[in-house]
C-alpha cells in the first residue's frame, strides 16, 4: 500500500518531465479566445500553449518563421499563400480550423440599400483581405471585378462601377475605429468582433459562407510531424473546443471539423 503514493507521484513528475511548452500566435477576438479553450483541453495532453496576440496580419508569420513562435492560427490558405510568394516563408499547413465570414458595417447606415452613389467604403489593405472584400460586394451585386485577378483583385481590377463608389485601404486592425469616416467598411470577424461589433446583429450584409477562406493553423516546414503538432491538432478538433465555438459564438464562427 505504501508504494502506491509513491508511484502515483512518480508518474506525475514523469508527465510533467516529458509536458511540450509551445507558443501559438493569435490575432484579437475569436482566433485568441479559441486558443484559450484549445489550451484547456491540451493540457491534460502534456502539451502547454502559450498565446502570443498579435495586433495585425503582417507579424504573425514572421514571428513563425524567424522561431519565436511554434504555431500560428489567425490567417486562411489564400493569405499565408500570398505571404509564402512574397516574403519566401518556408510555412506549411497544419490543418483547418474556422470560418468566418467577413461583414459590411457601418455607422450611418442600416442596410445596403442604404448606401448612396459615390459612397466611401474602408477595404483592408493587404492583397489577400482586401481582394476578398470587393468579391463580397461582388457577391452584393454592387460592384464587377476581373475574374483574371483571382482570389486578390485591388481597385484596379474593377470593371463596372456603376454607382462611383470610392475605396479607401486600411489596415484591417484600423476599420472598425474608422467607421465614423466612412460610408461602410468591410471588416473581418476577429477585428469586428475585438471592436465590440457583433456580427450577426450590426453587419449590413455578410459574406457567403461557401469559398475558400477557411482559417488554418501554420508551422514552420519539418514541425508538421511532431508530436506536439499531432496534439495540438487534436486539442483543437476535440469535441469541447467545437462545444464552445457553437455555444459563444451562434453560428458567425463555423467549425470546418
Amino acid at each position: 500500500m505504501r508504494l502506491f503514493p509513491i508511484t502515483l507521484a512518480f508518474g506525475l513528475l514523469a508527465s510533467a518531465a516529458f509536458a511540450e511548452d509551445i507558443k501559438v500566435g493569435v490575432s484579437p477576438g475569436e482566433h485568441g479566445e479559441i486558443m484559450e479553450e484549445v489550451a484547456k483541453v491540451a493540457k491534460p495532453m502534456g502539451l502547454n500553449i502559450d498565446i502570443v496576440e498579435f495586433s495585425d496580419y503582417v507579424i504573425p508569420n514572421q514571428a513563425l518563421a524567424d522561431g519565436d513562435i511554434q504555431a500560428n492560427s489567425f490567417q486562411h490558405q489564400p493569405y499565408l499563400d500570398n505571404q509564402i510568394k512574397d516574403r519566401g516563408f518556408d510555412l506549411v499547413t497544419l490543418a483547418t480550423t474556422i470560418t468566418t465570414p467577413m461583414g459590411l458595417y457601418s455607422d450611418k447606415l442600416k442596410s445596403v440599400e442604404d448606401l448612396e452613389d459615390g459612397a466611401t467604403i474602408g477595404i483592408p489593405n493587404d492583397p489577400t483581405n482586401g481582394g476578398r472584400a470587393l468579391l463580397v460586394l461582388q457577391q452584393l451585386g454592387l460592384v464587377t471585378v476581373d475574374p483574371e485577378a483571382g482570389l486578390t483583385p485591388t481597385p484596379l481590377d474593377i470593371t463596372e462601377n456603376p454607382r462611383d463608389f470610392r475605396f479607401q485601404e486600411l489596415d484591417a486592425a484600423q476599420l472598425p475605429r474608422s467607421l465614423a469616416d466612412l460610408d461602410a467598411a468591410l471588416i473581418n470577424t476577429n477585428y469586428a468582433s475585438a471592436s465590440g461589433l457583433n456580427p450577426k446583429e450590426d453587419a449590413i450584409a455578410m459574406e457567403s459562407a461557401e469559398g475558400p477562406y477557411v482559417n488554418i493553423i501554420v508551422v514552420r516546414e519539418g514541425d508538421q510531424d511532431k508530436p506536439w503538432a499531432k496534439q495540438l491538432v487534436e486539442a483543437y478538433h476535440s469535441p469541447e473546443v467545437k462545444a464552445f465555438i457553437e455555444k459563444e459564438y451562434q453560428g458567425t464562427v463555423l467549425t470546418s471539423w
